[in-house]
């Protein structure tokens, strides 16, 4: 079977909301052997929205609309598509109450419009809402099959799996399942992964995919099986070997990011960070104290953006700022051993660059960063040159930093990924940096 997914609304193609039920309504289907053929968004217009609706019914057997189910005057995906294929609108008794039963369970009272909610195609099956005033519905054509939900992402996502997964199952009557995990790598790039992974994953019942969401690089084994067991097990076999080609590179799978698993190895193995931030101002520690659990593991951080606080915070010789500068690997030694003594943790970590689009120089280019990571056994400095806006120059800095203290408390080599370029001397990623 092939899908075609709508969503529907104004604000989506004027771009003020990031459009994600697409991308998760495709993975879900995924899980069904559906494969997604289309996307597509409209405005809230009755003609563009009957030509995306006839358009979807010829070239899919499975159509997923999501959003225009409210009770405004611009929720229209009910009334368009039941005019689209010559259906009337009949109103739900049941679906009605349901509407009501909620406002009264929240203590609000339910306006009129509200009951255009319960307005359906001729034919259609309601699906239960539980936790919005928007039912549902399915409704079979000659062809395709439309499944109409909520635009709000956490009543689709429920409305999916408990009314639409479930419909779908029974209609594709698929004799195989289809499983996927997600490996998430830092430090190189999109190609040499895949030159890498070259002959691994090539049967035809196991794809691997590439995708890039800047800094990191994902990696999505998908298997297909007789069982869920089976599946699982194909999964295990390819991830097994991804991870024994790939080693460190891999930081996490699922939807565990970086940050999160900085904070989990640091409090199972009772150790503590403090941070010293200049270029990054304070990103580091905002994405550390995110993660839940952070207070077990991080001490707490500086943001010494001026020299003066570089010097009063954390201790760095005004000597070594008038000599070498603030960008230097002298300073940022100065500010991760600084910050270590002064919270009492087992790493501090420094970071210190020029992240434009202003400041450099011949000698200090604009995206030159110094790393430091300082420890029981000594302080671990590195500088490369990123050619990055000013944006993803700060993004990339704070990751690579959180990758090093990743490294330390596995004990592996602290390396620079390969998406940045050493200057000066300095020791090329994958290379011994400067430690003492």
């Amino acid at each position: 079977m092939i899908a075609e997914i709508l969503t529907i609304g104004d604000e989506l193609l004027r771009g003020e909301i990031v459009d994600s039920n697409k991308a998760f309504l495709s993975d879900r289907l995924l899980s069904l052997d559906v494969q997604t053929h289309w996307h597509a968004s409209v405005r809230d217009d009755p003609a563009d929205m009957t030509d995306a609706f006839l358009r979807a019914a010829e070239r899919a057997d499975v159509v997923l609309v999501s959003g225009g189910l409210g009770p405004t005057r611009d929720d229209l995906t009910s009334s368009v598509l039941a005019e689209s294929f010559g259906r009337k609108l009949v109103r739900d008794e049941n679906a009605l109450e349901g509407i009501r039963a909620f406002f009264r369970a929240v203590g609000r009272e339910m306006t009129p419009n509200n009951a255009t909610q319960a307005d359906f195609p001729e034919g259609a099956e309601v699906l239960a809402n539980p936790i919005g005033t928007a039912p549902g519905f399915m409704l079979p054509l000659e062809r395709a099959v439309f499944f109409c939900v909520p635009g709000v992402p956490r009543e689709m996502m429920r409305m999916l799996d408990e009314q639409v997964l479930p419909r779908l199952a029974k209609r594709t009557g698929v004799a195989q399942v289809v499983r996927a995990r997600l490996l998430r790598t830092f430090g190189t790039g999109e190609s040499m992964l895949d030159d890498q992974l070259e002959d691994i994953a090539a049967a035809d019942d196991v794809a691997l995919g590439f995708r890039t969401a800047f800094p990191d690089n994902y990696l999505r084994p998908v298997a297909r099986a007789a069982t869920p067991e089976e599946a699982e097990a194909k999964l295990d076999r390819v991830c097994a070997q991804i991870r024994e080609r790939l080693g460190a590179i891999i930081y996490g799978e699922g939807e565990e990011t970086l940050p999160a698993v900085v904070g989990r190895l640091l409090r199972e193995k009772g150790q503590t960070l403090a941070v010293a931030e200049s270029c990054t101002g304070g990103l580091i520690a905002e994405s550390v104290t995110e993660e839940p659990g952070a207070s077990e593991c991080f001490l707490g951080g500086v943001v010494a953006y001026a020299n003066e606080a570089k010097r009063a915070l954390l201790g760095v010789p005004q000597a070594v700022l008038e000599e070498h500068g603030a960008v230097s690997e002298e300073t940022v030694r100065a500010m991760a051993e600084g910050v270590r003594e002064r919270f009492g943790a087992t790493y501090g970590l420094a970071t210190t660059g020029i992240s434009g689009p202003d400041g450099g120089s011949e000698d200090k280019p604009v995206g030159l960063v110094y790393l430091a990571l300082a420890r029981a056994e000594g302080t671990f400095v590195e500088h490369f040159v990123f050619p990055l806006d000013r944006h993803r120059h700060r993004r990339l800095t704070a990751h690579a930093a959180l990758d090093w203290v990743r490294r330390a408390v596995l004990g592996e080599e602290l390396l620079g990924p390969t998406l940045m370029r050493a200057r000066g001397g300095a020791s090329l990623p994958g290379a011994s940096g400067k430690g003492t």
